[in-house]
């Protein structure tokens, strides 16, 4: 019972002191320790891979499911620690209302059996999208959350106790300021040992958590490369399923069967339904941006005008910095990378990026 007694005093007694310290600081009344600037530093990123990480998830929880109370109630779901009742996706709802009254008006008629086609896609592209944020939830929401709740947390734990301790340390250095007598300075000498040892292998610590950061960027750039990985396949999943549908859309002959009662009329025109070419979806070529131009420019020793597609910002005294839309001079220098090229504005002139660059005729 006394021990307890004695611990508690000691308690309330390290608190007060902490206290005390703490707010002479604010008043600019005590002097306070100064972490090292490589502690700070790290402390500054985890604080920042906190932040991103949180914006990031949040983020990517609303593009995986944009409806607010749907995530609401998946996560109290989560909480509770109980299945979240099964439910169709918006594709899927619309594929199964299609199939319905495709069924409704009837397969034999060309509206009904196009309706049944169509919904038979939606209900493909849902399940394609199931796929994809089960994906995406297990292989990047899931890490990114493991950090905040986990590694973050301790973190937070190991600086709250630094904290601490730096006020223990700096209590125990304005106690020795105040010591006169000998053996009151003597004790308090021996406090700041104390004290300073413990503040170091604390300080210690903190850092070496700090520093697994590195590797917790690590993972999630891992982790980045799934998320993308599980897009790719998604999107190119709806792609295929869209071309074979508008396949089958377009192979309907010119006669169909009729949506009502009657037994058959003549269509007075057939569904025509273009057919997009794989080549469609890609970029085209900017005229003038292909490398051809620019190796014939850095072949030979004069120069051209380029427009500038993008802004760009000087990383340093030998670049040159650029506004969109504006156009500049540029030449080949001998030696220089591939990917630069001078650029010359007036009296101004610099390094810049070809892949900002337009070269014109």
């Amino acid at each position: 019972m006394d021990f307890n007694v004695k611990r508690l005093a000691a308690d309330a007694g390290t608190f007060l002191s902490r206290a005390v310290q703490f707010t002479e600081e604010k008043l600019g009344q005590a002097e306070k320790t100064e972490l090292d600037a490589h502690l700070e530093n790290l402390l500054a990123r985890a604080e920042c891979t906190k932040q991103w990480t949180e914006k990031i998830m949040k983020q990517t929880e609303v593009l995986l499911q944009p409806n607010p109370n749907v995530r609401i109630e998946e996560f109290l779901y989560e909480k509770l620690e109980k299945k979240a009742p099964s439910r169709l996706n918006n594709h899927e709802q619309l594929g199964q209302s299609m199939i319905d009254s495709g069924n409704e008006f009837g397969p034999g008629t060309a509206y009904g059996n196009a309706l049944i086609k169509c919904g038979e896609t939606e209900k493909q592209i849902g399940g394609a999208e199931r796929e994809f944020i089960q994906s995406a939830a297990i292989n990047f929401l899931t890490p990114f959350r493991n950090f905040l709740e986990g590694d973050f947390k301790t973190i937070l734990k190991e600086r709250k106790l630094l904290q601490n301790k730096r006020l223990d340390l700096d209590a125990a250095k304005t106690r020795l300021k105040k010591a006169r007598v000998a053996d009151a300075r003597a004790v308090a000498e021996q406090e700041l040992r104390m004290t300073q040892s413990e503040f170091d292998r604390q300080a210690e610590i903190t850092r070496l958590l700090l520093e697994g950061v590195s590797s917790t960027h690590a993972h999630h750039l891992r982790c980045l490369n799934d998320f993308v990985e599980a897009q790719t396949t998604y999107y190119a999943q709806c792609y295929q399923y869209m071309v074979d549908l508008q396949k089958q859309l377009g192979s309907f002959p010119s006669t169909f069967s009729a949506n009502n009662n009657q037994s058959s009329v003549n269509a007075s025109a057939s569904i025509s339904v273009p057919t997009i070419p794989l080549s469609a979806s890609l970029p085209t070529p900017v005229a003038g941006r292909g490398s051809s131009g620019f190796n014939e420019l850095r072949n030979s020793s004069g120069s051209r005008k380029a427009r500038v597609l993008y802004d760009y910002d000087a990383a340093g005294s030998s670049e040159l910095s650029l506004l969109a839309d504006e156009v500049i001079m540029v030449s080949s220098v001998p030696g220089m990378d591939s990917d630069w090229l001078m650029g010359e504005r007036g009296n101004q002139k610099g390094k810049v990026p070809i892949t900002y660059l337009e070269l014109l005729n």
